[in-house]
């Protein structure tokens, strides 16, 4: 079974850990540096101001754990798919895999609208509801490529 990289607690070292390793951190995630282990805050804090009136403002802290629920959640999703397709014999994951993990792991209120995005994205549409980010990753069945999911 593949890992997906651990979170520390807090940000600093200490702490917190997968889903699966009772709070142990895996050997693979002692050599990832936190910058690599989750999304970059100014896309975390893009995404929340989006929510907001234009006056308002985040306190850092919540920036910060956000970041690391995203990430872990990416991390949970992205590590059953990985398993799926390990199970399959095959080493891409795709947009259909992280769409069954997600039915698997509890979260189907939100495959509908990933569906819509992902049949978007197929087609070729990079703006919209589906944006697909800058159009640089390519449209061969819509892998994790790049950064992207989907």
């Amino acid at each position: 079974m593949a890992e997906a990289p651990t979170s520390s607690g807090g940000g600093g070292g200490g702490g917190g850990g997968s889903h699966e390793s009772g709070g142990e951190q895996s050997p693979r995630s002692s050599n990832v540096r936190e910058q690599d282990r989750y999304l970059p805050i100014a896309n975390i804090s893009r995404i929340m101001k989006k929510a907001l009136p234009a006056n308002g403002k985040i306190a850092k802290d919540s920036k910060e754990t956000v970041q690391e629920c995203v990430s872990e959640f990416i991390s949970f999703i992205t590590s059953e798919a990985s398993d799926k397709c390990q199970k399959e014999k095959r080493k891409t994951i795709n947009g259909d895999d992280l769409l069954w993990a997600m039915a698997t792991l509890g979260f189907e209120d939100y495959i509908d609208p990933l569906k819509v995005y992902l049949s978007r994205y197929r087609e070729g549409d990079t703006k919209g509801s589906a944006k697909g980010g800058d159009g640089s990753a390519k449209k061969d069945g819509a892998g994790v490529q790049h950064g992207h999911i989907f």
